[in-house]
C-alpha cells in the first residue's frame, strides 16, 4: 500500500481544522459547546487516507497496515509488560518478603493520581510517536537495571518511573489509534488492543515458567558467572528486549498529525494549566464523553471488589477453595475473549451508545446472579456472561471516547481516564474486604449468617452481601450513562 504523501495530509490536517468544533483554551465554559454530532462527522472520514484499495487480510483485520504495526508494538511492550511484572514480584519478594511485594506495587498506582493531567498534557502537545518511542526506551532501559537492584528502595523507585513512562505511553498511544483507522473500525481494533494488552498474560507467565529451564541451562557456563544468570534476571533482561522491539516498531511510523496539534511549541506553566483546565471542561460538558468515563470509573469500584473478594466468596459461599477462586477467574477471562469477539464480528451493526448501556447492565445484573448462587457450576456461568459484558464495555467505552473527543484533547481525556481507574480500583481493593467485614459482622448479630427462604437455608455472608452491592453499584452506573446518553440524544435530535 502507498502511503499518502504529506503534502495529502498536510491538505487535510488543514480542512480537519477548519471544520473544527474544538474550543481554544481561552473559551469561557459557559461557551464550550457539545461536539458530539459535529465531531462524529468530522472524524467519519480521517485526514488521510488509510484504506488498502486491494483490501488484504492485514487491512481487513486490522484496519490498516499503520495499525497493524503499532499493535505489534503493543503486543511485544504488553507481553514483556506482564513477563517483568512476574519477575519484580518474584524480585520483590525475595529482597523484602510479602510487604516488599506489595510496596513494590503500589509503586504502581501512586504516579497516577498526580501525574496524570500533567502527562495527558505532554501528549496532546508533543509528538506522540516520539513520546512512545522515548518511554519504550525508557522502561528497556529501567527494566533492564532491575537485576542489578540490591535493596528494596531502589526497587520502588524502578517501578515509580515505570509507571511514570506507562502513563505516558498508553494515553500516547490510544489517541493515535483514531488517526490510524476509520471510525467505523474503532470498535474491531480497540478489541484488537484489550487482546494484546491482556491476553498476553497467560503467554508472559509460562515463558516466565519456561526461563527457569533456560537459566538453569545457562547456568553450566562459567563465563556467565558475572550475569548472575536466573529465571528472573532472563526475564527481566527478556522484558526489556520487548520494549526494544516495540520502539523500533513504532519508529517506523509514519503517523499523521492533526493540523490543529501544537507540538514543538515550548510549554508555559500558565498556558499549561489552562489547557489541563479545557480538557476537564470538555468531560464536565461531553455528554458522552462524561457517560463513559463515569460508567468506567463507577463500573469499576463495583467489577474491581470481585478480585479481593472472590477467594472468600468461593469458600464461605461455594464451598471451594483456591481452585474454586481459580474456575471462576478463568470463567471471567473466557467470557471477556468471548465479549471481544462477539463485539468484533458484529460491531458493525451496532449502536455503539446503546451497546455500552446494555453491556455495563448486563455486567451488574450478571454479578448480583452470580453472588447469589449456590453451586461452582452457575457461577462460573454468570461470572463468564460478566465477563462478556466487561469486554464490550472496554470496546465501545473506548471507541466512544476516540470518536468524540478531538484529536488535540484526546491525549488529556486519556490520562484522565487512566486516572479515574486506578482511584476507582484503589477504592474497590481497599473497600471490598472493609465492607464484606463489617456486612458479615452485621449478618451474624442480626440474622446468625443466613436466612431460610422456602425451606433453604441461604449464607449471607459478608463477601456475598458485599458482591451483591457491587452488582447494584454496576447497575447503577449503567442506568445513569442510559439517562445522560438519551439526554444527549435528545439535544442533538433536530
Amino acid at each position: 500500500m502507498a502511503e499518502p504523501s504529506p503534502l495529502a495530509e498536510g491538505t487535510a490536517a488543514k480542512s480537519a481544522a477548519g471544520t473544527s468544533s474544538t474550543v481554544p483554551p481561552d473559551t469561557s465554559t459557559e461557551d464550550l459547546p457539545l461536539p458530539e454530532r459535529p465531531l462524529r462527522k468530522r472524524l467519519k472520514t480521517p485526514h488521510h487516507e488509510v484504506a488498502d484499495p486491494e483490501r488484504t487480510s492485514v487491512t481487513r483485520l486490522f484496519g490498516s497496515p499503520l495499525y497493524f504495526r503499532l499493535w505489534l508494538a503493543q503486543f511485544a511492550s504488553s507481553l514483556g509488560d506482564w513477563i517483568g511484572l512476574v519477575a519484580i514480584i518474584a524480585l520483590s519478594n525475595r529482597i523484602a518478603g510479602t510487604n516488599g511485594v506489595a510496596l513494590t506495587l503500589s509503586a504502581r498506582l501512586i504516579p497516577g493520581f498526580f501525574f496524570a493531567s500533567v502527562g495527558g498534557l505532554l501528549v496532546d502537545r508533543l509528538d506522540r510517536k516520539k513520546v512512545m518511542v522515548a518511554c519504550d526506551v525508557g522502561r528497556g532501559i529501567v527494566v533492564g537495571l532491575l537485576p542489578f537492584v540490591r535493596n528494596l528502595p531502589l526497587l520502588f523507585l524502578a517501578n515509580l518511573v515505570l509507571e511514570v513512562f506507562t502513563l505516558l505511553w498508553s494515553p500516547a498511544k490510544e489517541a493515535t489509534v483514531p488517526n490510524l483507522v476509520r471510525e467505523e473500525q474503532l470498535p474491531k481494533v480497540n478489541s484488537l488492543g484489550l487482546a494484546a494488552a491482556y491476553g498476553t498474560f497467560p503467554l508472559g507467565a509460562g515463558l516466565f515458567t519456561g526461563l527457569a529451564a533456560v537459566a538453569a541451562y545457562l547456568g553450566r557456563f562459567e563465563a556467565l558467572s558475572a550475569l548472575k544468570v536466573n529465571q528472573e534476571n532472563l526475564a527481566i533482561w527478556t522484558d526489556t528486549f520487548t520494549f526494544l522491539v516495540s520502539a523500533l516498531l513504532i519508529s517506523t511510523l509514519a503517523i499523521p498529525r492533526d493540523g490543529r496539534r501544537v507540538g514543538g511549541r515550548k510549554v508555559d506553566l500558565g498556558q499549561g494549566l489552562r489547557e489541563v483546565r479545557e480538557g476537564w471542561r470538555f468531560i464536565g460538558h461531553n455528554a458522552i464523553v462524561r457517560s463513559v468515563m463515569v460508567a468506567l470509573s463507577c463500573g469499576l469500584i463495583g467489577g474491581g471488589m470481585v478480585v479481593p473478594l472472590g477467594p472468600g466468596f468461593a469458600s464461605d459461599v461455594l464451598g471451594g477453595g483456591p481452585r474454586a477462586f481459580g474456575a471462576l477467574i478463568t470463567a471471567m477471562g473466557v467470557g471477556v475473549a468471548m465479549g471481544v469477539i462477539g463485539v468484533s464480528s458484529v460491531q458493525k451493526r451496532l449502536r455503539p451508545e446503546r451497546v455500552f448501556v446494555q453491556a455495563v447492565l448486563l455486567a451488574g445484573v450478571c454479578l448480583v446472579v452470580a453472588a447469589g448462587t449456590w453451586a461452582l457450576t452457575p457461577a462460573m456461568l454468570f461470572v463468564g456472561l460478566m465477563g462478556v459484558g466487561a469486554g464490550a464495555v472496554y470496546v465501545f467505552g473506548f471507541s466512544l471516547i476516540q470518536t468524540h473527543t478531538a484529536d488535540d484533547l484526546r491525549g488529556r481525556i486519556f490520562s484522565a481516564l487512566y486516572a479515574a481507574v486506578r482511584l476507582c480500583l484503589l477504592l474497590s481493593f481497599v473497600l471490598g474486604p472493609l465492607l464484606a467485614g463489617l456486612f458479615g459482622r452485621l449478618s451474624d448479630d442480626l440474622l446468625g449468617g443466613k436466612i431460610g427462604i422456602g425451606g433453604w437455608d441461604v449464607s449471607l455472608a459478608g463477601s456475598r452481601l458485599t458482591l451483591w452491592l457491587a452488582g447494584a453499584i454496576i447497575v447503577g452506573a449503567g442506568l445513569m450513562a442510559r439517562r445522560s446518553l438519551r439526554g444527549a440524544a435528545r439535544r442533538d435530535a433536530p
